[in-house]
């Protein structure tokens, strides 16, 4: 089973020149929080058969990935003196968060690695790790209504007729809550972490990608993950993604997925407010939708204007075949603005909708 990792997507995209003190120090914090967000240990300092499970998929997705046995030497065997002074043999297998930490705390050597490729493969580790989490959460909180409900039957039953200061359902939704704050927490350190170590790296929703525009990480790009985070709008995030991966890696049409992203969130936004037919043959009829008097004015006349020449200029050109015409294709700066474009009208419009 393929993995995307964070070493193949920026395999051709230079972001390390040197190991130093200051990379070190940042591979020992980042796995400091991994150990907090994936924890191998419960509440009483044991290994869980679940904990244990989702450590070994880590190990053996990032190996499979970087085409080894192992990250790290898991069998040992070695002789050891007892207190009688008497050759004692010991052997067995180290833990799967060991072998992990080993792998990612391993010394650095020039003769089998440039700093580019040994830092991007244990990154790798922190991203898969902190995609299980955000995966995990996902799960939980798409279930969270209906444990409310559950919860509200069961408060119901235990507590009829008395007033409910401690609630089975408030308890959960609180958990959850925590649960939710402390991952959130955990990336707002992962991130600080990078800008402290000087590296131009982000982590949202799960991947971590090249960030190198401080306001527009600031102003565009975290409000857009914060709000596509929620499953409604997992196409969204999936096209973004992809975006960013292509223009990192110098891939071709990345502002095409960009376009893609925002077409999709016109097309969400219309089938759930019942503005969509079901005759529409494009985004344009959709920005109809949005734009429509009958429908509210979701959105301005000037606004569709803009949006629909934005998909004439962008997603028309670069998704259709040329013939025999130049192949179109956007400079740096202009592919740029047509991601952080698309962007910030995701972002407007989804919270139009809140």
């Amino acid at each position: 089973m393929l993995t995307d990792i964070f070493a193949y997507r920026y395999l051709n995209y230079p972001i390390w020149k040197d190991f130093t003190e200051l990379e070190l120090r940042l591979l020992n914090q980042l796995y400091s929080v991994v150990e907090e967000a994936v924890s191998y240990y419960d509440a009483n300092g044991k290994s869980t058969e679940e904990n244990i499970r989702k450590w070994k998929t880590l190990h053996d997705s990032l190996a499979r990935e970087l085409g080894v046995d192992e990250l790290s030497k898991r069998y040992y065997s070695h002789i050891y003196k007892n207190h009688l002074g008497q050759n004692v043999p010991s052997n067995g297998f180290f833990s799967w968060n060991y072998v992990c930490e080993s792998f990612l705390k391993s010394e650095y050597c020039s003769r089998r690695h440039t700093p580019d490729k040994f830092m991007k493969e244990r990154i790798s580790f922190i991203e898969l790790a902190m995609r299980k989490r955000y995966e995990e959460l996902k799960v939980i909180n798409e279930g969270l209504p209906k444990a409310i409900s559950d919860a509200k039957r069961r408060d119901s039953v235990s507590r009829c007729g008395v007033q409910n200061t401690n609630s089975i359902s408030d308890r959960l939704k609180s958990w959850n809550q925590n649960l939710n704050d402390s991952y959130l927490s955990q990336v707002r350190e992962i991130n600080e972490r990078f800008r402290r170590a000087k590296v131009p790296l982000t982590l949202n929703n799960g991947f971590i990608q090249v960030s190198t525009d401080e306001v527009v990480e600031k102003n565009i790009a975290k409000p857009f993950w914060n709000l596509v985070s929620d499953s409604l709008w997992k196409n969204v995030d999936l096209d973004m993604k992809e975006a960013l991966d292509r223009r990192d890696s110098n891939d071709k049409d990345p502002a095409l997925f960009a376009a893609k992203a925002l077409e999709s969130t016109i097309k969400i936004i219309s089938d759930q407010n019942g503005w969509s037919s079901g005759k529409e043959n494009g985004a344009s009829n959709y920005i109809d939708n949005l734009v429509s008097r009958k429908n509210g004015r979701y959105i301005d006349p000037w606004e569709a204007e803009i949006l629909k020449d934005y998909f004439r200029k962008i997603r028309n050109t670069l998704g259709h075949g040329p013939g025999s015409n130049t192949m179109p294709v956007l400079s740096t700066e202009q592919t740029d603005w047509a991601i952080e474009s698309s962007m910030s009208w995701v972002r407007t419009l989804i919270r139009r909708s809140l």
